[in-house]
């Protein structure tokens, strides 16, 4: 990367996808805005932090994750944002028409709600952004198999929360 950062550019190609992200870990619009301009402010004070990084992609989710774990600590203890995360649902998908379709979108949402942190993370990189286990594990600062043994159980966790469901809408 240029000794100068293309901010616009940086911000264009990765927010979008870095706003999903932190949503999920989140699970508040409000702080995954605060977090993510807390990202971008740190690259417009210190460009040259991605002079030697190999892949932006997997180095910004990761600097994300980071200052939002932080961010997470500085409002409180994990166990007060669990329990804040499950008073406010935050609707992670766009609305339909279908009423079987919505019903199941507001039980996705509330099932991953109650995945832990660190599986919704991991969940939330490899279903929506199709990352790999390895892209994910170096996004995050985890081992590859760490991150596939997070992606298995918050899996598992959301079939056993979801199947009452779909076996009703079927």
């Amino acid at each position: 990367m240029p000794a100068t950062l293309d901010l616009e550019r940086l911000y264009d190609d990765h927010a979008p996808a870095l706003f999903a992200f932190l949503l999920n870990l989140t699970c508040s619009e409000a702080d995954t805005r605060d977090v993510l301009q807390e990202l971008f402010i740190k690259f417009a004070r210190q460009p040259q932090i991605l002079t030697s990084v190999r892949g932006e992609r997997a180095f910004l989710i990761r600097l994300a994750h980071n200052l939002a774990v932080d961010f997470m600590r500085r409002r409180g203890t994990r166990e007060r944002a669990h329990d804040r995360l499950g008073a406010e649902l935050v609707n992670l998908f766009a609305p339909g028409q279908d009423p079987d379709a919505q019903s199941f979108r507001g039980a996705l949402t509330a099932a991953l709600a109650e995945l832990p942190a660190d599986q919704r993370a991991v969940v939330h990189l490899k279903l929506w952004e199709g990352l790999t286990f390895d892209a994910i594990a170096e996004a995050l600062g985890i081992p590859p198999n760490t991150a596939a043994s997070r992606y298995r159980y918050g899996l598992d966790k959301l079939r056993e929360r979801l199947r009452p469901l779909y076996e009703e809408i079927k």
